[in-house]
């Protein structure tokens, strides 16, 4: 697996392993609105909704950023915001529909049926 080095790129699903999704020193940042992510979200993923990046920027834990939305719309904003905030992210290109699709694993809070909305 060959994930993108220059920050700002995309990254394509079909790239992830798997097994592991998130690679070591990588860090999924999931900003899509509270009631997207209860519904259905990738397990080990932080959620600070796009919105609120700015005055929750303290709260991103170390390594490079993953950045995922539903389709990759609003990720693709939030990489160029973190990028010129000094912070090295890259956009998962086709979101949680993407993710959900190549079968790889949601979480649910309230431990009912994943689902991404």
């Amino acid at each position: 697996m060959a994930l993108p080095d220059v920050p700002g790129s995309q990254i394509a699903v079909p790239d992830l392993d798997p097994a592991r999704p998130v690679p070591d020193g990588y860090v999924l940042l999931d900003v899509r609105e509270d009631s997207e992510w209860e519904a259905g979200h990738a397990p080990g993923a932080v959620h600070i909704p796009m919105g609120e990046l700015p005055e929750r920027i303290d709260e991103l834990p170390e390594g490079d950023l993953i950045v995922v939305c539903r389709s990759g719309g609003r990720s693709a904003r939030s990489v160029m915001w973190l990028n010129q905030a000094g912070y090295d992210s890259y956009n998962l290109d086709g979101g949680m529909r993407a993710w959900r699709a190549a079968g790889l694993p949601l979480a649910a809070d309230g431990g009912g049926e994943p689902t991404i909305i």
